[in-house]
């Protein structure tokens, strides 16, 4: 039972001890525990966080250090740079498919696909390009940026694009190689960047179904290859509907290599901010 101003903590324990309202609690113990160990908190996910409003509560676990690296698909990309330049993303698909003009917004496929070419030339990640572009050209909602924050904070953003999947690809100067190219540094950035799953890291997948699953599956695959012992990892699936593929390959295979997998099922715009608050009463403010 809540008692009045009794506060987050007190609600969170307050809870069921079973199924949901345990798992919850794992998964918050779990992640302070990691970080106070020095292992990774590794989160993946998909662009509908970013449109439910999430951004401004991803960002502060960063900069507490409770996130240490962040993976997006190309849509991530997308709807952040949107949001950075010019304070709103989306569009009527329907409509714009009518009239030809759905995904055919000059300026935001000129800036994604213009950091693409730069990722390749200047050696950057695809992420890394895009956070330094952000904050390079002053965009006017820079602080809500996850891409300009990941930048700022040095928290390794990796973006993992698939060629034909994104509005951008459909434009003139759409370079191929190019957005393979910093997406293939991006996939190698995220598997160094996982190794401190080893041990007890928690990895969180986030509303990706298909593609970042399958990019996770790929990097831990590569670092057991390369010797990591993933058996006292964390895989953590979050979503609103559960899919085949992201609980495979973040719950079931975690725990076929002898870690522990997590399902939760349920709003972003709900669970997110109150894994974030219980993580951050347990952990004191940061780690």
């Amino acid at each position: 039972m809540h008692t009045p101003g009794g506060g987050v903590g007190t609600f969170i324990e307050s809870l069921p001890d079973i199924l949901a309202g345990r798992w919850i609690r794992t998964i918050i113990d779990r992640i302070c525990r990691a970080r106070k160990q020095g292992k990774v908190c590794a989160v993946a996910m998909g662009a509908h966080v970013i449109k439910c409003g999430l951004s401004p509560i991803i960002i502060d676990l960063m900069r507490r250090g409770i996130i240490t690296s962040l993976a997006m698909n190309g849509a991530g990309a997308i709807h952040d740079s949107e949001i950075a330049f010019i304070g709103e993303t989306s569009e009527d698909v329907v409509d714009g498919m009518r009239s030809g003009l759905f995904g055919m917004a000059r300026e935001t496929a000129g800036f994604v696909n213009g950091c693409a070419v730069k990722a390749r030339d200047e050696k950057l990640g695809f992420g890394e390009a895009l956070g330094k572009a952000v904050i390079e050209a002053q965009a006017p909602n820079r602080e809500v940026s996850i891409l300009a924050a990941a930048y700022e904070c040095s928290v390794p953003l990796t973006i993992h694009a698939c060629v034909g999947c994104d509005i951008v690809h459909m434009h003139p100067e759409a370079d191929g190689s190019a957005i393979g190219d910093a997406s293939m540094h991006d996939f190698r950035i995220l598997t160094e960047a996982l190794r401190g799953l080893e041990g007890g890291g928690v990895l969180m997948n986030i509303g990706s179904a298909v593609v970042l699953p399958e990019v996770l599956l790929k990097a831990i695959t590569t670092l057991i290859n390369l010797g990591c012992d993933m058996k006292d990892m964390v895989g953590v699936n979050l979503d609103f509907v559960q899919h085949y593929r992201s609980n495979q390959q973040v719950v079931a295979r975690v725990k076929e290599i002898g870690g522990d997998g997590i399902s939760l099922t349920g709003h972003h715009e709900l669970l997110i901010p109150l894994i974030a608050a219980g993580v951050i009463e347990k952990m004191g403010g940061g780690s």
